[in-house]
């Protein structure tokens, strides 16, 4: 009785090890470039954190990354500077890039959606002039923008950081990429032919196919304004309208006269970064591709 013998697999041939090999010719160095740049850009985050835990002696006294056990006291520090100033300069802030980002997602989504779907004279010319405005700093328009509200008498209001957010040049042209790549063209006809307007195309077919990159523009635009410090210095007199950013410069240019200010400055910083953190790991989960897959055959 003979016995039937499984074939087996051939052995790797020392070419087929060479071209295993040569696909990744870097080797670990894009990776260890990636954990570099990681630190690097975490070391900052992670000196304030250990930093707002150090009560005023703990914070010249001992190593930068040594924590430290005032960071209870610190935060009721904070929350007592001159009457609780910073949690207003919080809302100040939520109030600037929340309502600001709102604002430019959806101005951004509608402008980007028709320069991308709709064929009108001057199309390209203002597609033209937005990307110019992309190269213009924000630091060359920021006087022009206050002479200008103060002519029309709206200098040192909510309205004077607000406005200027809502038109954002490098917002529109993300929507216009996406829109032209997320939004099928096809789909839109078979709207038209189903008797669809336009703006209803626009509410139920493309905003909807449109949600990771307005996702992504309103999350852009957050961090903007959130960590924007130069339009609000300039704009606002009255510190019970200041953002965080220029809340915290004013207690840093106080501290030179008062070292006790330092660890309020850190612990604000820290919980200013707090909510940052929260918006991106709460809205990741809105990145989505392919959304229209399947919509047309």
């Amino acid at each position: 009785m003979s016995t039937a013998t499984l074939p087996t697999a051939p052995a790797a041939s020392p070419a087929g090890h060479r071209r295993a090999r040569r696909r990744r010719p870097y080797g670990a160095a894009p990776t260890a470039i990636l954990v570099f740049g990681a630190i690097y850009s975490l070391l900052p985050v992670g000196w304030v954190a250990v930093a707002a835990t150090k009560s005023k002696a703990e914070l010249f006294s001992t190593a930068a990354f040594a924590p430290g056990t005032g960071l209870l006291s610190n935060l009721a520090d904070l929350a007592a500077y001159r009457d609780g100033v910073f949690w207003l300069w919080g809302l100040n802030t939520l109030l600037y890039a929340g309502g600001g980002a709102l604002l430019s997602t959806a101005v951004s989504a509608v402008s980007g959606y028709a320069l991308a779907k709709y064929r009108f004279a001057g199309r390209n010319l203002i597609f033209n002039v937005l990307i110019g405005g992309i190269l213009v700093p924000s630091v060359v328009l920021a006087m022009p923008q206050y002479l200008l509200f103060s002519q029309i008498g709206l200098a040192d209001t909510y309205w004077s950081v607000l406005l200027p957010q809502i038109l954002h040049p490098y917002g529109i042209y993300l929507a216009r990429v996406y829109a032209t790549a997320a939004v099928p063209d096809a789909l839109l006809e078979a709207g038209r032919i189903d008797g669809a307007g336009h703006f209803l195309l626009l509410r139920k077919v493309a905003l909807p196919l449109m949600l990771p990159g307005m996702v992504t523009i309103f999350l852009f635009q957050f961090v903007a304004i959130w960590n924007n410090f130069l339009l609000p210095f300039i704009m606002l007199g009255d510190d019970q309208k200041f953002p965080l950013t220029v809340g915290l410069y004013t207690m840093l240019a106080a501290g030179a006269n008062q070292p006790s200010l330092f660890n309020l400055i850190l612990t604000g910083t820290l919980v200013s970064l707090v909510p940052l953190i929260a918006l991106f790991l709460t809205m990741q989960r809105y990145w989505r591709t392919d959304l229209s897959d399947g919509a047309v055959k």
